[in-house]
């Protein structure tokens, strides 16, 4: 039986291993559940993570910076007053520095954009965020309503060039009790720091599924706001696309030369939240890590009863030829059945999950509410990512772990004396 034992090899004792996970059918259940629910909380977890920081991402690139954003020295410094007196390429003419920028390889649009704040007249809303923007140029670049992939008009249209029109959110709308037709009486702060009285007529109503802007956010044509600001063709801030974000640091690096010292560039990835969101990574992998140790101790549990009711089994094997290492490979591949069957079932239902979650949003605000994300560049609308790579990695990490832990178990095996077991 020796020989034969040893004309077999590596294929006799992975059969031997595959054979013994079915001799206890309930003990393999309860290893391939525990392994299974890791991995699937992994997936879950993992593309939900995924999903909210691809939606941080969106809005920080079409509501903050787009991928490139180029404002003043000045205004950077005062920037959470959006002070309309800070030019970016102050002396320069707009048009002009807009053609070089644009000029650049790699660069799919760039647009000039003006921010301001406004005190509302006759309004239950007394404040409200002011944006001059060019919406027919930059609906053709950008998705506003992050939800539906789409300009965000709920109804009528955008202000018109040059008009004495604005549009509004609809949180906004239905605070105010405002509709398509009616004026905003408002006052704003000019670049020469004198008052502006305006009363826009709403032309149209938008919902971009992002609160702060559903909220609080009046939309005029640019040019008309800079008449009204006194900037004459001048803007606070550039907004640059690339043709890929991975592309920014290099366009940064390009319109720095343009614009010179007196400005700053920023890329998105600098963005606070960005930046945080990134550094949290190592925290998610530990927090993973976790779902699989609590598994595999179930596992390690399993394994070291396997191999205390199996004594004089394993006694038998090694006086029927089986070396130490060679009876430490039919505990260890047995364990790494249970871990992959584990891990393939969770991974199928992951996928499962994910795969149909990244049609149908997870809606952020009705869970939490509004305002415990009111600072946070977040959509209400978060959708899981659903990735193939994903699946896999965590497919890997949970068989790698649960066979990494299950190995210490199956070493006891070799240090069970034949003669010793049988005599149990």
């Amino acid at each position: 039986m020796s020989d034969s034992y040893k004309q077999g090899g590596l294929g006799i004792i992975i059969t031997i291993a595959f054979r013994n996970i079915f001799r206890n059918f309930r003990r393999t259940m309860f290893c391939v559940v525990a392994v299974a629910i890791a991995v699937f909380c992994i997936i879950f977890f993992s593309s939900f993570i995924t999903g909210m920081l691809q939606s941080i991402y969106e809005v920080v690139q079409v509501f903050e910076l787009g991928h490139v954003r180029a404002v003043s020295a000045q205004y950077e410094a005062e920037s959470e007053y959006s002070p309309v007196q800070y030019p970016v390429s102050e002396g320069k003419s707009l048009a002009a520095t807009l053609d070089q920028i644009k000029a650049i390889p790699g660069i799919r649009a760039a647009f000039p954009r003006i921010a301001a704040y406004a005190s509302l007249q006759e309004s239950v809303v007394k404040h409200a965020a002011l944006w001059g923007m060019n919406m027919h140029d930059e609906s053709a670049v950008n998705h506003f309503n992050l939800t539906d992939k789409n300009d965000g008009l709920v109804e009528g249209r955008y202000p018109a060039p040059d008009s004495n029109e604005c549009a509004v959110g609809l949180r906004f709308a239905e605070k105010t009790g405002l509709n398509i037709g009616d004026r905003i009486p408002l006052k704003t702060v000019s670049a020469q720091f004198s008052d502006k009285l305006w009363s826009p007529v709403i032309t149209g109503i938008f919902r971009f599924d992002y609160a702060k802007w559903d909220q609080e956010t009046i939309i005029a044509d640019l040019t008309r706001l800079q008449r009204l600001l006194g900037l004459d063709d001048a803007s606070q801030q550039i907004i640059v696309y690339a043709d890929s974000p991975e592309l920014s640091g290099r366009i940064a690096s390009d319109m720095g030369v343009i614009l010179g010292a007196d400005d700053v560039i920023t890329e998105w990835r600098d963005q606070y939240w960005v930046v945080m969101m990134n550094m949290y990574e190592p925290i998610y992998f530990v927090m993973y890590l976790v779902f699989l140790v609590v598994a595999c101790l179930l596992i390690v549990n399993t394994i070291t009863m396997i191999i205390h009711e199996r004594i004089k089994e394993i006694g038998m094997m090694g006086s029927l030829g089986m070396t130490r290492g060679e009876i430490v490979r039919v505990f260890f591949f047995e364990s790494l059945f249970l871990a992959m069957a584990g891990a393939t079932v969770g991974m199928v239902l992951g996928g499962l999950l994910t795969g149909i979650g990244q049609f149908f949003p997870v809606r952020w605000a009705s869970l939490t509410g509004e305002s415990a994300y009111a600072n946070m560049p977040l959509a209400n609308a978060i959708f899981f990512h659903f990735s193939v790579g994903n699946l896999l990695r965590s497919w890997l990490m949970g068989v790698v772990v649960a066979s990494m832990f299950t190995l210490f178990p199956s070493l006891k095996s070799a240090f069970v004396e034949p003669v010793e077991a049988l005599r149990r």
